[in-house]
């Protein structure tokens, strides 16, 4: 009887953590790090990309980058306002990173998003696949928002990194959520239904980076992946 208990606890514990292959997803969590209790991604080099109103007046107040497991100060290298862009680059001293992090670069994508394109999102409960939605899918006031994803539940929140599921590469930049209000005929009651969320896209994010930052699938090796029998 002990023997078969101890083969039933062997089979439910035990064999379960063998066999799991990483899921090639997981590389991009490398990516992902948090900027004054939100979110923001790696670029390589010591340049973190997030997002203004999560960084927050990053001139008068330093924001705090959180990577690697490691908290460091991060200076302020450019800013566009909420109203704007949306946009913040900042900068850490990677010296004190991992080396294998010091290593890597994530280029951002080529050419515009695309309806039905498969996206991975980086949530705090890990990567989440996506798909980009049309910009017809959004109500006429924030159709000026084209770049949109679907799952608005379950993806990343601002700050997040947006990537290519094929490609690998930076697609964009969560900004924000984009919600309809609808109020019903009869009784005049409102309710507020998510619709999609809105990222910054790539093009946009290399027009506003210093030009001797940006970053192009040419100007890094590819990402290797590796993974866990």
């Amino acid at each position: 009887m002990w023997i078969r208990l101890a083969c039933i606890l062997y089979l439910v514990l035990v064999l379960p953590s063998y066999g799991r292959a990483a899921s090639p997803d997981d590389s991009l969590l490398a990516y992902s790090v948090g900027v004054n209790g939100g979110a923001g991604v790696y670029l390589g080099k010591g340049l973190v990309l997030s997002v203004a109103h999560v960084v927050g007046g990053g001139i008068v107040n330093k924001p705090k980058v959180i990577i690697a497991g490691r908290s460091l100060t991060a200076t302020l290298v450019k800013e566009s306002p909420f109203e704007q862009l949306d946009l913040a680059l900042l900068e850490i001293n990677e010296e004190g990173l991992p080396v294998s992090l010091r290593l890597r670069r994530i280029p951002l994508c080529q050419g515009q998003p695309w309806p039905g394109e498969e996206v991975v999102s980086l949530s705090a409960q890990g990567p989440v696949r996506s798909r980009v939605l049309s910009p017809k899918a959004l109500p006429a006031a924030v159709k000026r928002f084209s770049t949109v994803i679907r799952d608005v539940a379950t993806t990343g929140n601002s700050g997040s990194g947006v990537f290519d599921a094929q490609r690998r590469c930076l697609l964009g930049i969560m900004s924000r959520k984009i919600s309809q209000v609808r109020t019903q005929k009869d009784s005049g009651v409102k309710t507020t239904t998510d619709t999609a969320k809105y990222f910054v896209p790539a093009s946009t994010i290399a027009e506003f980076m210093p030009a001797e930052l940006r970053l192009t699938p040419e100007s890094y090796p590819p990402i290797q992946f590796s993974y866990r029998q």
